[in-house]
């Protein structure tokens, strides 16, 4: 990390990702979950490092788009999951033509009709909202959300797979993202494998498949879901006979990339001290869609101090008063010319950044080992 900061010219914008410490922790979290299958969602970090570890450590990947399933068959992916709430005749057309073996996470009879008249053949599973919501950032189910299939539709959706041919193995019930709650966690995957019994049993389905989605709370602030203790809830859970999936994606990529930008001004406005970077929310905008306070380590480069043992607000180079990435943090000294390092942010990072915004430059990209 020193060494690649080193070699940044200023004013410098980065991004930094370690594959190693992404394989770090998706071993962690196989050892927690075992003998699951692991698929990464590479919704979270698609950053072509981060995704070769993920297809050389994981089982395989989820993909919600055309695009994200071409990548990931490209850097060598041996399986992948194919989700998505919108998808078109091109989309069935390519799952229907994979390079590797694909499920399709079908969300609705539209989507069903449209794999069969694209000629697909592989297995399929019935993206379902069912279910309370769980505690987290973003409900996909126990709320109205355009995604998945209502269950008291359920039976329709497996007849009229049946009268197409459509070969369906079970179901996938993603439910929440970033649950920090393990005991909430716990229930839903409990409560998904035991819907999904009932269910195939009532439907005459021959279950294999449970994919209970990701969730895995990583907050970026540094807290994370407690392996341990959803290693102990899911102790001695029967899965005699069925596939059960999981598709973390914040969870692995947080701690695998740093976000860097230096200091390109400092001043003060009505009592407020701002540092003024060379980067903003259009390289890193989970702050501002958040709302919260990105954390960062101060670098100190060669300025003399221009303010100390003062709170800091740090923004960006954008012209909109809400490109912010911290409100207010304290620091012990700030000028022009250090350079602020934000960790934990390798999710949903530059991945959801609109870099278009003013034609700034784009950030440098770093990978390290």
């Amino acid at each position: 990390m020193h060494d690649a900061l080193a070699a940044l010219r200023s004013p410098a914008s980065a991004w930094i990702y370690s594959p190693t410490r992404f394989r770090e922790r998706l071993a962690r979290l196989r050892e927690a979950l075992a003998p699951s299958t692991i698929l990464y969602a590479m919704k979270a970090c698609a950053d072509p490092a981060i995704l070769a570890a993920a297809t050389e450590a994981a089982d395989g990947i989820e993909c919600a788009s055309t695009g994200e399933l071409n990548a990931a068959a490209g850097a060598g992916a041996r399986r992948l999951a194919f989700s998505g709430p919108a998808k078109t005749a091109a989309d069935f057309a390519a799952a229907a033509a994979p390079p590797v073996p694909v499920v399709v996470h079908a969300e609705s009879v539209r989507q069903l009709d449209g794999l069969a008249a694209a000629g697909f053949t592989g297995p399929v599973a019935l993206r379902v909202n069912r279910g309370p919501a769980l505690p987290g950032t973003h409900q996909m189910t126990g709320t109205p959300t355009p995604f998945g299939i209502d269950p008291v539709d359920v039976a329709a959706a497996l007849d009229r797979a049946r009268a197409l041919g459509l070969d369906v193995a079970g179901f996938h019930l993603h439910a929440v993202s970033n649950c920090l709650d393990a005991a909430a966690y716990i229930g839903h995957v409990r409560s998904a494998l035991a819907w999904s019994r009932q269910t195939a049993r009532s439907n005459r389905l021959d279950l294999r498949y449970v994919n209970v989605g990701g969730g895995l709370g990583a907050d970026p602030r540094g807290e994370t879901i407690d392996l341990g203790a959803l290693a102990a809830g899911l102790e001695g859970l029967d899965t005699t006979g069925i596939e059960l999936v999981f598709e973390p994606g914040r969870y692995l990529a947080q701690a695998a990339g740093w976000y860097v930008a230096d200091v390109v001004d400092v001043k003060t406005v009505a009592g407020q001290v701002f540092a003024i970077i060379r980067g903003g929310t259009h390289h890193f905008r989970l702050p501002a869609a958040w709302g919260y306070s990105h954390p960062f380590t101060v670098l100190r480069g060669p300025g003399r101090p221009e303010a100390s043992n003062t709170q800091v607000r740090v923004c960006g180079e954008l012209c909109t008063p809400r490109d912010v990435l911290n409100t207010g943090q304290n620091v012990d000294t700030i000028a022009t010319g250090d350079r602020l390092l934000f960790a934990n942010a390798g999710a949903y990072g530059w991945e959801i950044s609109h870099d278009r915004f003013l034609d700034h430059a784009r950030p440098t990209r770093i990978v390290i080992d």
